[in-house]
Parts: structure tokens; sequence; C-alpha cells
């Protein structure tokens, strides 16, 4: 079996760098023509000429996911351009950590401005055309937060969880156009955002101690998902939540199975945490 994504035209927004910029990237690699959208023109420039580089189809949108406006003439300009959109990833986020009793509006805004409207709206601008040609496909960044939230991040969890909710609605709403929606949960995968890579080693190890792959993720093994996701081969998934979090909390203590493998000569714990990198 082999993802072929030649015929499609794939939009992803927030995808200048960080995980969105490997997921661009693997869709190339995988023959799909392109469309990123950033708010960092830079960003965009620089991505362009990386894909430039190895010759894939491509076009860079500044557009900003919680304006409207900016992505009407985006999504006017892909159409005019290549007269279809086969697949749809909403990856534009931001995080933001506070706790619940210090957090201002502003920040409860921006998250959900950015992380559930910004889908909301990218959504309901691809539907038009995705109806027309009676397929399609949506895929949307959700986050293990929004399985399990974390202390000082209650509003990006509950924006997350709402994604995950509206790509459930979505999902019944489309069906009929034979388009589908899902969205992922991402776990622990280094990034500028997150700044996993920063924390000291203890505090690395206290965080790979609560996955069943302990290891961390890498951007890769979430573009490998998305590849998947657009391809003819999930015809059959819409309306799910994919956990892609190495088992994070599969079990209620994961180090457990470590501590046995050690014990038994099969594992060490020596691990070269200090070579993660940020995506």
């Amino acid at each position: 079996m082999e993802i072929n994504l030649s015929d499609k035209l794939v939009i992803v927004t927030g995808g200048g760098r960080g995980i969105g910029r490997e997921i661009v990237l693997t869709l190339a690699e995988e023959g799909a023509t392109v469309v990123t959208t950033d708010i960092n023109a830079a960003d965009l420039d620089s991505l362009g000429a990386e894909l430039d580089k190895r010759g894939a189809s491509h076009r860079e949108f500044v557009c900003d996911v919680t304006n409207s406006g900016q992505i009407g003439e985006t999504i006017t300009a892909i159409n005019e351009e290549f007269g279809r959109i086969d697949v749809l990833v909403n990856n534009a986020g931001i995080v933001a950590k506070s706790s619940i009793a210090e957090m201002s509006e502003d920040t409860w805004d921006a998250l959900h401005d950015v992380n559930l409207k910004g889908t909301f709206l990218m959504c309901q601008a691809v539907l038009p055309t995705m109806k027309k040609q009676r397929a399609g496909r949506i895929i949307n960044a959700a986050s293990f937060a929004a399985k399990v939230p974390i202390y000082g991040e209650a509003g990006y969890a509950a924006s997350k969880i709402a994604v995950a909710h509206f790509t459930q609605a979505l999902a019944g709403e489309v069906g009929p156009w034979n388009i589908t929606a899902n969205c992922y949960a991402p776990g622990m995968i280094p990034t500028e955002m997150n700044q996993f890579a920063a924390k000291s080693p203890v505090e690395q190890n206290q965080l790979l101690d609560t996955l069943s792959l302990r290891r961390w993720g890498d951007a890769r093994d979430i573009a490998h998902l998305i590849c998947y996701l657009a391809s003819d081969f999930a015809s059959y998934i819409t309306g799910t939540l994919i956990d892609i979090s190495g088992g994070k909390l599969a079990t209620q203590v994961p180090r457990l199975a470590y501590e046995a493998a050690a014990m038994a000569g099969e594992y060490d714990f020596d691990m070269q945490i200090s070579s993660v990198k940020e995506e």
C-alpha cells in the first residue's frame, strides 16, 4: 500500500513553521499540491523557497484565520487558480498559560478566536467547493489537552475540546456530500511553542514517564497521520478524534513496564534526551 496524493489540492493553515511546516513538506513529498496559509510572511517565503528546491507544486498566502474577509479572498484565489479543494488541514493554533483565576478575558478570547473560530471559519469557507465536488477531507488539530487538560492551560483545553465536538458535528452534516471530518490529538511533540526541549533532564524524564512509548514525538509522526487521513485509504473514517500521543496515560503508570524491562536487563533509562530538538 502506497499513499499517493498527486491528484490532491491541500490547504494547510499555520504551516509556516513547526508541526505545520512538517505537514506541508510531507504532503508535498507525497505529491500533493499544497497551499499554505500563515500570518508570518517571512516564514511563508522560507517555506516557499524550500518547496521550490524540492520541485513541489505549491502556493502561499498570508492569511489570518480569525479574519473572514482574508479567508474569503484566499479561498476565492485558490478556486480561481486550481478549481478544486480536496483537503483542508486546520493546523493553525496558539497556546497561553494561565490559571483560571488569573486569566484575562483577552487571553481567553484569543485562544478561542484562533483555535476554534479559525477552524470554524476555514471549514465554512471550503464547504461550497467540497460540496460541489461531492468529495473532501477536513482534518482539524485538537490536542491531548482535549482529552486530559493540564494545569495552567484551561483556556487552551477548552478551545481544543470544542474543536473535537465541532468536528463530530461537522462530520454528521457533510456526510451526504462524501466529505469526511476528523481531528487528531497530538501528545508531546517538542516545538518552539511548548518549550519541551528547554526543560531540565529531570522535568523531561517526568514527562516521558507518562508515555507508553517512552520517547518524544516527532512532527513527522503527525504529518504521516495527516497524509493517511487525506488519502483514499481513509475514506470510511469520519467524526473521530485520533490519539497520536505515544500512549500517554494509556495505563495508570506507564513507567512500570519500563521498570520491569529494566529489571530484566532489557531497557536502559539512560536516554539521550539532551538531543531532543524543537520542530
